[in-house]
């Protein structure tokens, strides 16, 4: 399969970035179950540029696809009464991949068609988004990865952040992804770690710090990030000015209404996360033309 892969990657032709980016939210968490291969594959039938994700690391230090590093009851069949115990850091590939993390309905996305699946390997993902691709005749995605690391969680719920963001850096480069990858991350240990080992990876920085004013957040960080993502409500259109004079993009989380997704593009985001890509895309029109090539 990684022969395969790596064949896939290395004939895909890199044009030149477009002018909006509409991300799929865990994929299309609307309309199917979050971080998995389905939602990955409907956001790409609904005309995303970019699939937003978030990885977490086994036992056996495999990437997966999962927003929190445990089963989420809320997702998944999974209860506390159950032998195994709800650590995905400590627990193996071959034991988690057999949790049902896809037919359980979630209450928040009353519209989301279920159906039973496991948290994929990262991996498998991209196997599948590449053969998609081709399928779909449609140009490859872009991938948006989050690193979900907490300073509280360091060696609990994830290695040390460190070997965290090493261990994607190197299946990012195996693959010859570089050019199609951004890690995002509301860690900025992981963000300055990733920048001083490789300054040619776009990085994300995530936020929902109300707190702070951007330029605060950024002299932080410590460099001018590719992509600043916040929380939607927060950003003001001064600031979004001033990050984008910096040549900073900016892309908020998660827009999922027509009519704020109208306003942020009327103020000039350069895209919108959402969990409802066709909802959006489809009354909004997709400014990627990429797409219709």
């Amino acid at each position: 399969m990684m022969l395969l892969l790596l064949g896939l990657f290395s004939c895909q032709k890199y044009g030149a970035q477009e002018n909006f980016d509409w991300q799929g939210h865990r994929g299309a968490r609307g309309e199917a179950p979050e971080n998995t291969i389905p939602a990955m594959l409907r956001a790409m039938q609904e005309g995303v540029n970019t699939l937003e994700m978030d990885v977490v690391v086994t036992k056996d230090s495999v990437l997966i696809l999962s927003h929190e590093p445990y089963f989420n009851e809320a997702i998944c069949h999974f209860s506390d009464s159950d032998s195994m115990e709800n650590n995905l850091f400590h627990l193996n590939w071959e034991q988690i991949k057999e949790v049902d993390c896809g037919s359980k309905h979630n209450p928040n996305f009353p519209g989301q068609e279920n159906e039973s699946v496991g948290k994929p390997r990262l991996i498998d993902v991209l196997s599948a988004v590449e053969e998609a691709a081709l399928n779909l005749n449609r140009n490859s995605p872009k991938f948006n990865i989050e690193i979900k690391s907490r300073p509280e969680w360091e060696g609990e719920f994830h290695p040390d952040h460190k070997v965290y963001a090493q261990l994607l850096l190197d299946f990012i480069k195996e693959l010859g992804l570089a050019k199609r990858v951004s890690i995002q991350s509301f860690d900025p240990r992981v963000l300055q770690y990733i920048h001083a080992r490789d300054p040619e990876i776009r990085l994300v920085y995530l936020t929902e710090d109300a707190e702070k004013i951007p330029s605060e957040q950024i002299n932080e960080l410590g460099f001018y990030p590719d992509v600043y993502s916040c929380y939607y409500p927060l950003l003001k259109e001064h600031h979004l000015r001033q990050l984008q004079s910096q040549g900073i993009d900016v892309i908020p989380w998660t827009v999922n209404e027509i009519e704020e997704a109208k306003r942020l593009i009327d103020m000039g985001v350069n895209g919108i996360i959402t969990d409802y890509p066709a909802k959006l895309i489809g009354a909004l029109g997709s400014l990627d033309k990429s797409q219709t090539d």
